[in-house]
């Protein structure tokens, strides 16, 4: 790997889409609208972006997106691009990165589409960034889960239980043997259930089970906020004994969550809301396989994919490419391997594909009605999910494995499709 920085997109465009391109690079380097007096050979050749290739794909009869120049003969060329451009331009900078590679391109005229697909970083950037600092095997370690995936649920109603109430749900969770609780996303800290009442009679009721069974329960608290909040946040959950936090990526921002991967002392669970704004148009934003690297370099120790059969309008193939994303190393010296975390209308029905989608079992699998809501109860809808990762695990189809273990049984007949 050269100290280049490279991105790689998906154009459409109505002008000749090397023309485009060119565009594209200078706005993104050395050059506007206009030639200037200052941009000289050098400067150009020293630290304007590159074009790598453009490789045409098959083209389209419409514009996918507004405000776009019009074509004169009714064809809008797709390609894929790779531009590269020198590190001296903006140096081993996270933000500086996503100004460089997304800044003003969106809104060019040439373009009626584009989307960043993917980027390629040099060796200052891990050098200056500690990524992940517990990751699998740090959350292995502080879960005590180990050979098999970490079974989850979420706090609901998302918002509207007191403390005492959320307390009284954590207890029942716990006492179902889950190995992962978390704060929904809207759960911040409101004046009818503030953080740190949460946290206190979270944390008394988890202390108690680990007490009692020797297993403590990883709940990752929602401390998404400004950074000294954040930081304050993280060290009470710190103090009581907890084992992660949660901060909301695209809250928070990429400086909220180098700043605070970089003062925590527990794992980093981080959330994607709001992804879909970023990627739902096929025409416009990222792909979750660039997207993803940015903040596993920042320190997220979890990263959320989705789920196969999800309630969102993600494919599952699309879900399974993020997830796998996720196990993928960035570099050979810097894997910054992260956990992915499945959910979203996650049941017993979903986990052979899981597994054999992911070809691994280091995952977190979050399921709030395809535990919780369980027939017989959480402590069955937990039974049920851990022999369906079993059965995968086994090699043997869940319905053989439900012969001899009812709860399970239950839960494929009661989730049925």
């Amino acid at each position: 790997m050269t100290d280049r920085i490279h991105a790689t997109y998906l154009i459409e465009t109505a002008a000749d889409p090397a023309g485009a391109v060119a565009v594209m690079a200078g706005e993104q380097s050395s050059g506007t609208f206009m030639k200037l007096p200052g941009e000289t050979d050098a400067l150009r050749e020293r630290s304007g972006a590159r074009i790598e290739r453009i490789e045409p794909l098959e083209s389209t009869d419409a514009p996918s997106l507004p405000g776009a120049m019009a074509s004169g003969n009714g064809v809008y060329a797709r390609a894929t691009v790779e531009l590269s451009w020198p590190l001296e331009n903006i140096g081993p900078s996270l933000p500086n990165l996503m100004a460089t590679v997304a800044g003003n391109l969106f809104e060019l005229k040439q373009f009626s589409g584009l989307k960043i697909l993917d980027i390629d970083l040099p060796a200052p950037f891990f050098e200056r960034y500690s990524g992940p600092k517990f990751g699998i095997d740090g959350t292995r370690k502080l879960s005590g889960v180990h050979d098999r995936p970490l079974l989850g649920t979420i706090v609901k109603p998302s918002v509207g239980l007191d403390v005492a109430g959320t307390a009284a749900l954590v207890d029942t969770l716990c006492a179902a043997g889950l190995d992962f609780i978390k704060d929904d996303e809207l759960q911040a800290n409101g004046s009818f259930c503030p953080f740190e009442d949460r946290a206190r009679a979270v944390m008394d009721v988890i202390n108690r089970h680990a007490d009692r069974s020797g297993s403590k329960a990883m709940y990752a608290f929602n401390i998404t906020g400004d950074l000294d909040e954040m930081r304050r946040h993280h060290d009470l959950v710190l103090e009581l004994g907890g084992t992660c936090v949660m901060v909301s990526l695209n809250s928070v921002g990429i400086v909220g969550m180098v700043e605070i991967a970089g003062h925590s002392q527990l794992p980093v669970h981080a959330h994607r809301n709001g992804w879909g704004y970023l990627s739902r148009s096929p025409a416009l934003g990222w792909s979750y396989i660039a997207w993803q690297k940015i903040w596993r370099l920042a320190g997220a120790d979890h990263m959320h994919v989705n789920g196969l059969r999800n309630k969102f309008c993600e494919s599952d193939d699309s879900v399974m490419a993020s997830a796998r994303a996720c196990l993928t190393p960035m570099s050979t010296d810097h894997p910054c391997l992260v956990m992915p975390v499945f959910s979203s209308g996650q049941t017993v029905h979903q986990v052979a594909e899981t597994f054999s989608g992911l070809g691994s079992n280091d995952l977190i699998h979050a399921a709030g009605g395809g535990i919780v809501g369980h027939p017989d109860g959480v402590a069955a809808g937990v039974s049920a999910m851990r022999e369906a990762w079993e059965a995968a695990r086994l090699g043997i189809s869940a319905p053989a494995r439900a012969a001899d273990h009812p709860d399970l049984a239950r839960a494929l007949e009661f989730y049925r499709p």
